[in-house]
């Protein structure tokens, strides 16, 4: 079994700006057991994102990505947004699927699209469980330590979701498939999960390299910007979605001619919000 997650602290001094990468793991455990292709599964991966932010704890912040894929389990969902169908027997507890658990796409993926379930099987509560107390459970653990560790030293807090999105977003979504796909979507919640400065310092830095932005078309954020942010609290939580192809190839995951343009120019948006959360720490 491999680790949940990786975690990164700061090379120097500590800010408190925490980013987290759930959905960039790559590596499939062996209980799996999946009935499609891998490389249809790994559709699902938001590979390298975890690589294009790798220069956080170099302006002080710390950086946690998971390594297992979302697809085996996702912890940008709650606990409570799983398809009662796709278990066998009983989930012992209530459950609240959401509208991504019927796009196929909740805590467990039960399919890639309406055509391709990931399973000729359904899954027993015991795999479910394992799932949870082995890759969810430890990750969300990680993630809630740094938070609360910077939050109590600082009294302030600043969190980056960081995600990739395919650029077919808005077909996958059941939305209008000829919308033209942001190279960037920043999710606040419509402005419930951080302060306007900083969506808005990310969303003008992006612009300025040229890059073409939208706020929460189509991805609001889900589960862990809404469980960190808090901004009556001072504490700031913003999801960041990047189009794949910007990146990279997304048939055969291979990195392509604008990743390392893209890296930089990251990297350098990570020193403009260390900038600004030591200005509003100082």
């Amino acid at each position: 079994m491999s680790q949940p997650y990786v975690r990164l602290d700061p090379i120097g001094p500590a800010i408190p700006l925490v980013c987290d990468s759930p959905h960039s793991g790559t590596d499939y455990p062996s209980d799996f057991n999946h009935s499609v292709r891998l490389a249809l599964l790994r559709q699902g991966e938001d590979t390298h994102v975890d690589a294009l932010w790798r220069d956080a704890p170099a302006v002080g912040a710390t950086l946690i990505a998971a390594q297992f894929p979302r697809t085996y389990i996702d912890p940008n969902r709650t606990l409570s947004d799983l398809d009662p169908n796709m278990i066998e027997g009983e989930w012992p507890e209530p459950l609240t699927p959401s509208v991504k658990s019927g796009l196929g796409k909740g805590l467990i993926w039960s399919r890639m699209d309406p055509q391709t379930p990931i399973y000729d099987r359904r899954l027993t509560v015991d795999e479910v469980r394992r799932r949870i107390d082995t890759y969810y459970k430890p990750y969300h653990q990680a993630l809630d330590e740094v938070v609360s560790d910077r939050y109590k030293q600082f009294g302030a807090l600043w969190h980056l979701n960081l995600h990739s999105m395919p650029n077919d977003a808005y077909a996958r979504l059941g939305l209008d498939p000829d919308q033209q796909l942001a190279d960037f979507v920043l999710g606040d919640h419509d402005g419930k999960t951080c302060e306007p400065e900083f969506i808005g310092l990310v969303e003008a830095y992006l612009l300025d390299k040229g890059y073409t932005v939208a706020r929460n078309d189509p991805y609001k954020g889900v589960q862990l910007i809404a469980q960190i942010g808090q901004p009556a609290r001072n504490r700031h939580s913003l999801q960041v979605e990047i189009r794949r192809p910007v990146y990279m190839d997304e048939i055969t995951r291979e990195r392509n001619e604008g990743f390392d343009r893209l890296q930089q120019d990251l990297s350098g948006l990570l020193r403009e919000v260390a900038a600004y959360v030591s200005a509003r720490i100082s």
